[in-house]
């Protein structure tokens, strides 16, 4: 497994994607949709109450980011659904594994061009997302963070969505797995945690006879792997704010923001019920897991399906074009 090799693959398959025009329109209205409901999100934030610190560029951002996290999710598995199977039903996959090129160059390759694919739907968001930090409401640091960690998810669910296309022989098939995959991290994540909390409740007798008490923190990892709660609880914390309540000066952080919403809410679900008066905002983060366990996903789907394009081939599935 050579650079070399790779690039070759990537460049193959990013010609290919290029040469109907189709993807410049799509491209193009991606860019003016999502760029254009930013604007609108914007000013309805401009004439409603959306900050008690009067800063609509907090809540934009954070919100125009998760809006830009789940429609490229949407979009991510229709780049890498077909890298493999849509190949082989042309004909043209064993055109390359003919080739000196190893399983992990075509693999690596594909995802490569599948990747950068979603990169550029994720840079023709920038407009509207790169706003809130030319006006000094978000951070350089934190904008690049989670800038980073959309671009890695995106790279998960192409890794993923690429597996499933070399598992599958029909690409309509392996596209529909993958848009199960993404919907089972988004949506099914918090649906196993809504449903895993009673089962974590215990009787904590008392002498009004006792309530129910749930320990959220034996079933927090359920919601780790969500790409919208890695995303929120990796963005750097906006700075307190001190806010005079009567004759009392308290430090608040800004509430309109959703990514630290998001966060505050999942640390205190990992903490569960803590009756010693522990700090929550200095819980311990839930990213790094979450991260590691899709980073992971990632990398066994790169592994699949370096093995499933390994030749010679011994088994063909029924209906499979091998040349």
């Amino acid at each position: 497994m050579t650079a070399r090799g790779i690039g070759l693959v990537a460049r193959q398959e990013i010609r290919t994607r290029l040469r109907t025009g189709r993807w410049k329109v799509l491209l193009l209205v991606w860019c003016l949709v999502v760029n254009g409901l930013g604007l609108l999100f914007r000013v309805a934030l401009e004439y409603g109450d959306t900050s008690s610190f009067g800063e609509p560029g907090v809540p934009m951002f954070g919100g125009v980011l998760l809006g830009v996290l789940v429609l490229t999710l949407l979009v991510t598995p229709a780049l890498g659904g077909q890298s493999v199977n849509g190949d082989r039903e042309r004909g043209t996959l064993a055109t390359l594994q003919v080739t000196r090129l190893t399983p992990g160059d075509i693999a690596l390759g594909k995802l490569a061009a599948a990747w950068g694919t979603g990169l550029v739907t994720l840079v023709l968001t920038l407009p509207s997302l790169l706003l809130p930090v030319a006006e000094g409401a978000i951070g350089v640091g934190r904008a690049l963070v989670v800038l980073l960690v959309t671009a890695l998810l995106i790279g998960v669910v192409c890794a993923v969505s690429q597996a499933w296309s070399a598992l599958v022989a029909r690409s309509v098939t392996s596209i529909l797995l993958s848009y199960l995959t993404v919907f089972a991290l988004l949506v099914g994540t918090p649906l196993l945690f809504t449903l895993a909390v009673p089962l974590t409740s215990e009787h904590v007798p008392d002498r009004y006879g006792g309530y129910s008490e749930d320990h959220t923190e034996r079933v927090w990892w359920l919601l780790a792997p969500n790409p919208v709660v890695a995303l929120a609880d990796a963005a750097p914390r906006l700075p307190e704010r001190r806010v005079l309540v009567g004759d009392v000066v308290l430090s608040r952080a800004p509430e309109s923001d959703p990514l630290g919403s998001i966060s505050r809410t999942v640390r205190e679900v990992r903490a569960g019920d803590d009756d010693h008066g522990s700090d929550r905002e200095d819980g311990a983060a839930v990213w790094p897991w979450g991260l590691a366990f899709d980073l992971a996903l990632a990398a066994g789907a790169v592994w699949i399906t370096a093995s499933r394009l390994r030749t010679p081939l011994y088994r063909v599935p029924r209906g499979v074009r091998v040349a």
